[in-house]
Formats: structure tokens, sequence, C-alpha cells
């Protein structure tokens, strides 16, 4: 019965899946511009990725359909884009040429089944954990790679160095009249990107600024200009389903499709965002994570490189038009069509425009607007965009993302320690607490009421640690420690409470904690020693205060009874 019910749901989604007449025509004209814009995205994008510009181009019939029609996100486009091109361009950039097409296939792969295994493992959660500093760094020193990566490709110089910051050094350090061809071609696509940009015909600006310097190139027979079939042969019809050899299997392919993952499904939470779906159902993050899961594995299937959720391709769907899932599934179908008809027409593009058109999408996308307003916020927050900035430019981009982890971690946990803060509790006439700085000796023969604000976790635990009053030296002294609206605490925070205890112990001194959610009592009571040393726990109660004060008139009973005795 069970069985059966499971199975109607998956038909009731799968007929919901289904194209609608009324969307029918909307979404079969508005996936032939975007296949369109796709053409000079895909094979830019290869460029950065090291490979040969038909597999970008393989990778926007694949992602699109792939993530298409498994993603929550009806509108998102699951294609090329340049953060996932140079992560993995970067992965396997140490790779023999002979196998770094096979590497990338097998990265793709890798990438859609990290990305669906994140989805099923519910992680979608986790991205909003990600600072925004960081974020944005790591998307600027995207930007500012490609702007240095794409000038060798530019000028047609055969650059050397470690880095796209070392090859851009050594590209104009040997600056030289042989790359004026190459240097007109590339600005002449630069030129036309950015003019057409603020025409009518602005969606499809960068096909022209691949086409016209082309066109130029091939009547002046300007034979130093490189061509993408320099790169390698560009082969027509279908795309044939290529399952890569596992020799080229590698700890940096295993550790660059973890870093593509990460950058992927953060930038689709962002997208998911941008693109809310027509209908007003809230899109699932988890359900994008194990769409562009799929789309990876088709790409990566049809010989195509990593895919993600488009920022602007997704805009740009939405801009034509758009009405469902569908728009981006026919778009992959178009872009089939495209290149069974024009896969010898795409050999003889000009390198230089694919590097213009790039570099022009570079300075696009960057965010001057959000850096600044990082630059304001404050001194950790311009530390992690620094630093994740810096990783990106120098280091490798697998090594740039665990960076930027670290550096993320590293962040909140300084921020839960400086957001801290200890007040005192003192009581009123009118049966309230005011607040005031807390004590930083515990006062003898009285009870200090404390609250505390801020995470009790990990760094912040132990900023508690250092603020809590010291007891040394106090005699008959009590504590109450509020804990209102916390149904979890960590282990540093059971060390703290714990060695605060014996430190109040060892001065005749004792401690309640007042507001103690059910969850958090039952994790308390499971440590014994709390009861042995004395600890006194009260449940919050419906009334705000009422324990705490319950607890205040415990503790001040004790005081005064322990003053009596020590009399």
């Amino acid at each position: 019965m069970r069985g059966q019910r499971y199975l109607r749901r998956q038909l009731r989604a799968a007929r919901s899946a289904l194209p609608k007449r009324e969307n029918l025509k909307a979404d079969l004209l508005a996936g032939l511009p975007g296949a369109i814009s796709s053409v000079p995205d895909g094979m830019a994008t290869s460029v950065l990725a090291g490979v040969s510009p038909v597999h970008g181009l393989y990778a926007s019939i694949g992602g699109p359909i792939g993530g298409g029609l498994s993603q929550s996100t009806r509108l998102m486009v699951v294609t090329t884009t340049s953060a996932a091109a140079l992560a993995a361009g970067s992965a396997v950039s140490d790779i023999a040429p002979g196998q770094r097409e096979d590497a990338l296939f097998l990265l793709t792969i890798l990438t859609g089944i990290v990305m669906i295994a994140a989805g099923l493992l519910r992680l979608g959660r986790y991205t909003r954990f990600v600072p925004h500093s960081v974020m944005i760094g790591f998307l600027t020193g995207i930007s500012v790679n490609i702007l240095l990566g794409q000038l060798p490709d530019l000028l047609g110089y055969h650059a050397h160095g470690s880095t796209n910051l070392a090859k851009a050094i050594d590209t104009v350090s040997h600056l030289s009249v042989e790359v004026l061809p190459s240097a007109a071609t590339g600005a002449a696509a630069i030129a036309i990107t950015i003019v057409l940009a603020r025409t009518r015909v602005r969606s499809v600006a960068a096909l022209f600024a691949l086409v016209l310097p082309t066109a130029a190139v091939i009547i002046l027979a300007a034979g130093s200009v490189a061509r993408v079939r320099d790169s390698g042969a560009i082969p027509s019809g279908v795309p044939i389903p290529h399952l890569p050899r596992l020799s080229a299997l590698t700890f940096s392919v295993v550790t660059g499709a973890f870093s593509v993952a990460a950058i992927v499904l953060v930038q689709g939470a962002g997208v998911a965002q941008s693109a809310p779906n027509p209908s007003g159902h809230r899109s699932s993050p988890n359900q994008d994570f194990i769409g562009q899961g799929v789309g990876n594995i088709v790409s990566g299937v049809i010989q195509g490189q990593p895919v993600g959720g488009s920022v602007g391709r997704t805009a740009f769907n939405v801009a034509t038009g758009a009405k469902s899932r569908w728009a981006s599934i026919f778009s992959g179908g178009w872009m089939l069509i495209i290149l069974l008809l024009f896969s010898e027409a795409v050999g003889l593009v000009a390198m230089p425009t694919l590097a213009g058109v790039l570099m022009v999408a570079a300075v696009g996308s960057l965010r001057v607007d959000s850096v600044a307003t990082i630059w304001r916020t404050s001194r950790i927050s311009q530390v992690g965009l620094i630093t994740t900035f810096l990783a990106t430019l120098l280091l490798p981009v697998a090594a740039a993302v665990g960076i930027g982890v670290a550096v993320g971690l590293l962040l909140q946990l300084n921020q839960e320690a400086l957001d801290l803060r200890v007040v005192s509790l003192v009581p009123t006439d009118d049966e309230h607490f005011a607040e005031h700085p807390a004590p930083r000796k515990l006062p003898s023969h009285a009870v200090t009421v404390l609250d505390v604000y801020g995470s009790l976790y990990y760094a912040g635990a132990r900023t508690l640690q250092s603020r809590l009053p010291d007891p040394a030296g106090s005699a008959a002294a009590a504590v109450v420690l509020r804990l209102r609206g916390r149904t979890m605490v960590g282990a540093t925070f059971i060390v703290v409470i714990d060695d605060y205890l014996a430190r109040l112990a060892a001065n005749e001194g004792r401690l309640f904690l007042s507001g103690v959610d059910p969850d958090l009592a039952d994790q308390l009571g499971r440590f014994d020693r709390f009861d042995s040393a004395g600890l006194e726990i009260l449940t919050a109660r419906p009334v705000l205060g009422g324990s705490t004060r319950e607890a205040y008139e415990r503790a001040a009973r004790w005081v005064s009874g322990r003053t009596q005795a020590g009399r």
C-alpha cells in the first residue's frame, strides 16, 4: 500500500513536469536566444578550463537539459560558469594534455555525484553560513583571475608562469609588434561587446563580437591570429556518450570536484533567490543541489565540462519570457541543433575574440558596490575579503576554496567571541530586573544574577569563561546564570560551567541556572557531577523572568542561611 502511494506521488510529479500547452510557445521561443547566447559563453569558458571549446558547447546541451528536468527552481538555467570553469581548469592544469580532457570529464561527473549527495544529505541549509565577505572576495578574485588569464590569448602570446598573475606579467614583459594582429582582433571584440550591450541586440552582442572580427581575420588572411580549431578538431554530429578512463583519476581531480561543487552550490543558492518560481512555490535548495548534480553528470557523460546555476543566463531566461523549466530544456535542444549545423564555423572563430568576450564579462561581474559595502562594515569583514581575494589570485582555486572555508569558520568563531556580552540583572521594587554592567569580582554574601547575549558555542563559551565574575576571595556568594532561549549547548560550555562550579565551591559559593529549556535541562542532567557540585537548574516558565525570579529568591535564602551560619 505504501509503495502504491509512493508510485502515485511520483507519477503526479512526472505529470506536473511535462510542458503545459499554454507555456509551450513562450518556452520554445525563450530557449532559442538562450542557446545562441550560450555559444560564445560555452566556448569562452572552455578556454578557462584549458580544453577545446567544443566541450563548453556540449556542456550547454547537457547542463540545461539535465538540470532543467530535476531542479526545483524552474527558471534557473544550469550551464557553464566562469567560476566553475576556472576551478576545473586549475584542478587539471598539471595533467598531461593527452589525458586532460578525460580528467575533466571525470571531474565533472564526480562534481555531479558530490552535488547529488549534498542534496540527499540535505546540506542546503549550510550555504547560508558562507560569510558574504568571503564569497565576494572569492568572486572578485575569480574575475581578476579571468582578466589576467585572458591577456596572453588576447595578444596571441604563449605565456609562462604558475599563476595567471605570473602569466600576465610574462606577457606584458614580452610585448612586440608581432602581437598587433591578435591585439587588434581582441580589441575589436571588446569594443563590439561594449557598444552592442547598450542596444536592442544586447542579447547577442557576444555573438557579434565573435563573428565580425573573425570575418575580418579570414578576409585579411591574418594567419598569425590563432583559431579555435588550432586547439583541436571540432567534431560534427550529436555528442556521443563517453565514460572517461578511471586512470585519469588523481588527487587533484577529486579535490577539484569538491571545490567546483562548493562553488556551484553556493552560487546556485544565490541564483535561486534571484529567480523565484512563477507559481509562488518555494524552491528547495536540496532539490536544486540534486538538479545541478544531474546536470553535471549528463554534461560529463557527453564530454562536457562542469556546469552550475548561472546568474547571467537565468536573468536572460526570465527576460526573454520563460514560463517554466522547459525554456532551459529547450535551450539545450536548440544548442544541439546549432552544433549540428554550424560545427565547422565554430572552428574558424578567432581565439582573441573569446578572450575579449571573457574580459568584458569579467569586468561586468566585478561587484564594486559589494566590495565598498564590506570595506565600510568592519575589520573582520575586510580580513575575510582580502584573504580570500589574495588566495584566489595567488593559489590554485581548490586551495583558495579551502582557505575561504577556513577563513569563514574563523570569522564566525571570532564574531561569536566578540559579540558575547555578560550583564548583571539587578531586581527592582516592581519585581522586574534592571541591566547593569557585570562585576569583575564576585561580591560576598550576595546574589549576582547574570544574563548572557551571544553564542555559547566554541569561542563564545570561552569568552563567557573570561567574563564571568571572579569568585576568588568571595564568601557565601551565589550566581544565577540566565540561559533563556538556548535549547542545546556544546562541550566547551560544559567544561566552562564545570570549571566555574569548582571555583565557586572552593570559595563556598553556589551556582543556579535559570530559564533552562527542557531539552537543555535533559542534556545537563546527563552529568552526575553537576548534582554533586550543588548546581541547581530551573526550567523556563511561560512568563518571562519567572524562573529567574524564583532562582534569585532561592539563592537569596541560601546566602542568608550561609551568612547566619557563618556568624
